[in-house]
């Protein structure tokens, strides 16, 4: 039975978008920290989640300067990753939908590590609790809700005991409650780490297309780690073909498929930034369609 459920998983892992790689990576490595709290308590508590959750103080991260990447894989609590794992799946669907697989993990990351320095930031300059520490995908995620209210803001989505409420007022909401709670100073430095989570959400989705664009850089730099760790990571997009074709007709096909690819881009990047200024429901049927089989390649 163990060996199927591992099988089931595997395949899962292997076949499924970005989000679903991001939420069993998550919820495995709870079930590994869940089960060291609950056996060895000593040793998890007192020794390796200091080593994996990213510590406010400066000092303390450049020795262990991991930290701001593996901490937003690390959870405490049921109610703490349900909920993560919950709008990680509802808003990064609809962010992979729209604009493509590939950008869900470097929004993830980049949004994480805006996270991780704001946290940083109001230890230094608000903060200063001694040994305090951060765990939590939330940072990460919110770049992804961000970017989803940004793309399509009156998109519903059905809440329980609630109804269909439209995307821009759950956001307003997050953004309310973490403002709230800053303002209480209650768990100031999470809540500042969502702030700067949407904060590099903005910034991403409005350099998409243009020179600074960050989804090339970041694939590229955990695809270069990836072959130094000797592992294949995929961004999502169609690996390039390795077989070097000397024919003039084949070169003429694969010159003239780089030229559709290029129209493609330019296609897409028009109608994100149309997007940017009307918003999702401006586009026409057509527009839709381009994006939607753009968001599949």
């Amino acid at each position: 039975m163990f060996e199927s459920i591992l099988d089931d998983i595997k395949n899962s892992f292997r076949s499924g978008h970005m989000i679903t790689r991001l939420i069993i990576i998550n919820v495995a490595i709870f079930v590994v920290t869940s089960l060291l709290d609950a056996f060895a308590p000593t040793f998890y508590q007192g020794t390796l989640v200091h080593w994996i959750a990213v510590p406010g103080d400066p000092i303390s991260l450049l020795l262990k300067i991991w930290t701001i990447i593996t901490y937003m894989f690390v959870h405490d609590g049921l109610s703490h990753i349900f909920w993560n794992m919950l709008i990680l799946y509802w808003f990064g669907r609809i962010v992979g939908d729209l604009i493509g697989d590939k950008h869900i993990l470097p929004i993830y990351i980049s949004g994480g590590l805006a996270g991780a320095i704001a946290y940083i930031l109001s230890y230094y300059f608000l903060l200063g609790v001694v040994g305090s520490y951060m765990v939590g995908a939330s940072a990460a995620i919110m770049s992804l809700v961000i970017i989803a209210g940004m793309l399509n803001p009156d998109k519903e989505l059905r809440l329980i005991l609630i109804g269909p409420v439209k995307i821009k007022f759950i956001i307003l909401v997050f953004i309310l409650m973490d403002l709230i709670f800053i303002g209480k100073n209650s768990n100031t430095g999470g809540h500042i780490a969502h702030i700067g989570g949407m904060v590099m959400g903005w910034v991403y989705f409005n350099q998409i297309g243009r020179p600074n664009d960050l989804e090339p850089r970041i694939n590229g730099m955990l695809s270069w780690l990836s072959r130094l760790l000797g592992n294949g990571y995929s961004s999502g997009n169609r690996s390039p073909l390795t077989v070097k074709y000397k024919s003039d007709k084949l070169k003429s096909m694969k010159d003239h498929r780089s030229d559709t690819d290029a129209s493609m881009q330019a296609k897409v990047d028009a109608i994100l930034d149309k997007i940017k200024k009307k918003g999702y429901d401006s586009l026409t049927d057509v527009e839709k369609e381009t994006l939607y089989q753009a968001s599949k390649k």
